[in-house]
């Protein structure tokens, strides 16, 4: 009997550890003290034959290179650990130890179950542990993540035999996961084995290539490691694809280096200890690899240029795309007036081409070229910007890769408003891109130019309209007697005497007429020139400068709330002959000394790429909320406000042409057919009287979201916050002194403008209830409302 209970503990089942001994027989023969015993001994059987078969199986079969790791690990450490613990009682029972063996040669069964009494907790945790392997979550295999999380759970259970064989599984898990992490690390290589149980993918849909499932990542991995690892192995894909570099030569000395660092992480991982392993592994590249491939030098070039061209610091391209654009859509119109004489089908050739809105960008170029003096260097950035921005239509297909999905570490898209304005240039979408070379794809994504061409568009939109309401007093004859007076001799006769009258009267009815016309658009020139300062000045040109300042190593401390700096009392004390006060002189020397030490102790720093893209996205993240663009009710507004203003420069332009015709049919006898010049002139006139009130009241209704901005604490919580929120999901570790794992200072988004600075500025007295008080019950304005 005892041969036949060893035998079944050692995997062989045996009928009579199985056998239930119910019948009057058995029970006459064993008693219920040993039932119980044999019973004990049939469940550690019973589990020690099934672990063998199922560990077994999952080694064998299972897609997961981590469970068959953790399933082969149990079979060959504890099931052969179980099998040695037999053997031993057997080789005591043989050598008559008397530890199990009593007089006259008696074996208790009680000695032979007590020996394995530390196996049962453990047999059947290690069961339940085969069971989660086996099982699927929603028709999928266990995943490796699931499995790790689970051990490391179960570190914590309390029972000192679980948490050895726990704590040992784990090891075996974690090592096997790490080395599909070192393959992809250190040689941007997707494991082969166990590829669907990776946390990285890849995606044909992201413009990388590759993707994280956040799913798959274990509990120890933070959001920033993920996005570093993706990073690094991404990275290492397109140096060995793209560029022409010999890894060899610039990183491969480093890999002994680096596989070293991952081997000395202990298991269990330390979350960050895993971190800083990860940022070593991809600042090494950074340094060796990529500094070579993609330069400080590389990227603040491309910056720069999106500085002055997408956000307008290049006021000069701003207003020579506008005057082109304008220039074509005047030419098309001319040109469907001709041909509605003689085909009447005008109208389709009013529709803007692609080749046409790719000529009103090379006609800019050339403009701006022209601009530059004949003896003046060559403008680089001009040249570049020539090469890779685009002007099209939306409809085609861009020349920048698809968009890609928003991760971790990538800013979305869908928070910028909607706003059409887009469709003010040309009447029909057209955006101003950029195509992104291939090392600067390491930095820019297609959903940062998307974000840009979004900037652009509101930024140019509101230019536009501030321009052609400024052309509008361009128009000569709209402002002064046109045509003059007769000169002496011809004036002092009655037929001059008269003709001058004629004249008079005729300026005093027009002058009158555009009276209102002329305060209106006075008005909305204000709006639209402190709106635009304040924009550019305050929010565009304040949150650069910090940026770059950040990016060259000269960032300075501005302690103020509203972004004022250092470098302001430096400006102004930086006049030698300008008194210091009671405490400048100290104010001085102590900003002197800073400043010295600044320049002595930081050059410039170097940052990664994905440092640099982690704070370039905060940098057009807290952009975007300062320029209000995430905020509908302001943009949607603005926008209705500047398709009025767009439809009041248009009526006063054909209002001038109405009366240009009427001063040749009355002064030169040239007679129109074809026009009821009197009738157009009234309608015109009424129409904008309509489009001013338009005006008048979208200012109104912009002021009053604006207003309504600076009272909700929601919002006004979120613009001060600037993304700093958000940060922390995708981007590096950073201590508790501002300092990232590079032990330089981390970029945080410098506080600039402010509604409440804007508002102050946008006063408009009592023109608002004025104009209210010009119309009448029917809604209709008199000549001399304003």
């Amino acid at each position: 009997m005892l041969h036949e209970i060893l035998l079944s503990l050692s995997g062989h089942p045996s009928p009579l550890l199985r056998n239930d001994r119910t019948d009057s027989t058995a029970q006459s023969i064993v008693s219920p003290p040993e039932r119980e015993l044999l019973r004990t001994a049939g469940h550690l059987s019973d589990l020690h034959c099934k672990l063998i078969s199922y560990t077994a199986h999952i080694s064998a079969t299972h897609p997961s290179v981590i469970c068959r790791a953790v399933s082969t690990a149990i079979n060959s450490i504890y099931l052969a650990a179980f099998q040695r613990k037999v053997l031993e009682v057997e080789a005591s029972i043989l050598r008559q130890d008397a530890a199990l063996v009593g007089a006259y040669n008696i074996v208790p069964l009680t000695a032979i179950i007590g020996e394995f009494s530390n196996w049962t907790r453990r047999m059947e945790w290690l069961w339940d542990l085969v069971q989660f392997i086996l099982k699927e979550n929603e028709g999928s295999p266990c995943r490796a993540a699931y499995l790790i999380n689970k051990l490391r759970d179960e570190l914590k259970t309390g029972y000192a035999d679980i948490g050895e064989t726990a704590l040992a599984l784990v090891r075996v898990a974690e090592n096997a996961w790490l080395k599909q992490v070192a393959a992809w690390v250190l040689y941007g290589r997707i494991p082969i084995l166990g590829d669907k149980d990776f946390f990285i993918r890849k995606d044909e849909d992201d413009e990388q290539g590759f993707s994280v499932e956040s799913s798959l990542l274990p509990s120890f991995v933070t959001p920033a490691a993920a996005a570093s690892m993706l990073f690094i192995g991404t990275s290492l894909n397109r140096v060995k694809t793209r560029t022409s570099i010999e890894l060899s030569n610039s990183r491969l000395d480093h890999l002994s280096s680096q596989l070293q660092t991952l081997a000395d992480l202990a298991s269990p991982f330390n979350g960050v200890a895993f971190s800083r392993a990860i940022t070593s592994i991809r600042l090494t590249l950074s340094r060796t690899t990529l500094q070579k491939l993609l330069p400080l030098a590389k990227i603040l070039e491309t910056l720069n240029i999106f500085r002055g061209f997408f956000l307008l610091g290049r006021g000069e391209f701003a207003m020579a795309l506008t005057q082109q654009a304008d220039e074509v859509i005047r030419s098309r119109w001319r040109r469907a007036d001709n041909l509605a004489y003689e085909k009447r089908s005008g109208l389709s050739n009013v529709v803007v081409k692609e080749g046409e809105v790719a000529a009103v960008l090379t006609k800019t170029w050339a403009v701006l070229s022209s601009m530059q003096n004949q003896h003046a260097d060559e403008d680089e950035e001009l040249e570049i910007a020539r090469d890779i921005l685009r002007l099209i239509l939306p409809k085609t297909k861009p020349p920048t890769p698809m968009k890609a999905k928003v991760g971790t570490s990538h800013e979305s898209t869908s928070d910028i408003a909607t706003t059409p304005f887009r469709n003010l240039l040309f009447s029909v979408p057209v955006v101003l891109t950029s195509q992104i070379p291939p090392p600067l794809d390491l930095f820019l994504t297609a959903s940062d130019v998307q974000i840009y061409t979004s900037i652009n568009a509101y930024l140019l939109s509101i230019r536009r309209s501030h321009l052609h309401l400024t052309d509008l007093w361009k128009i000569t004859s709209l402002r002064r007697h046109h045509p003059p007076p007769p000169r002496p001799p011809y004036s002092t006769t009655k037929g001059g005497i008269a003709r001058t009258r004629i004249l008079r009267k005729r300026w005093s009815t027009r002058s009158t007429a555009m009276r209102s016309a002329w305060s209106t658009s006075s008005a909305a020139i204000f709006f639209l020139a402190e709106t635009e300062t304040y924009l550019q000045v305050e929010v565009v040109e304040g949150l650069w400068d910090d940026f770059h300042r950040w990016l060259t190593g000269r960032t300075e401390h501005h302690p103020g709330q509203n972004g004022t700096s250092s470098s302001t009392y430096e400006v102004r004390s930086s006049d030698p002959d300008e008194p210091l006060g009671e405490y400048g002189g100290q104010i001085h020397a102590h900003l002197l000394k800073e400043k010295q030490t600044s320049k002595q102790g930081s050059g410039a720093p170097h940052h990664d790429p994905q440092t640099l893209a982690i704070a370039h996205r905060l940098y057009f993240r807290t952009l975007t909320r300062r320029l209000l663009l995430t905020q509908s009710s302001f943009t949607n507004t603005l926008y209705d406000l500047l398709v009025h203003i767009d439809h009041l420069v248009a009526l006063v332009r054909r209002l001038h042409g109405i009366w240009t015709s009427m001063d040749l049919e009355a002064d030169e006898g040239v007679v129109d057919a074809f026009s009821d010049l009197a009738a157009e002139e009234k309608d015109v006139r009424a129409d904008i009287r309509d489009v001013e009130a338009k005006v008048r009241n979208g200012v109104e209704a912009v002021v009053g979201v604006l207003r309504g901005l600076s009272m909700d604490s929601a919002f006004m919580a979120e613009l001060e916050d600037g993304g700093a929120a958000e940060e922390g999901a995708g981007g590096a570790d950073v201590d508790a002194d501002g300092l990232d794992e590079e032990g330089t200072s981390r970029y945080t988004p410098r506080r600039v403008g402010g509604i409440d600075r804007l508002l102050m500025k946008l006063d408009f007295g009592g023109w608002f209830d004025a104009g209210r008080a010009a119309y009448g019950e029917e809604g209709e304005m008199d000549d001399d409302g304003f």
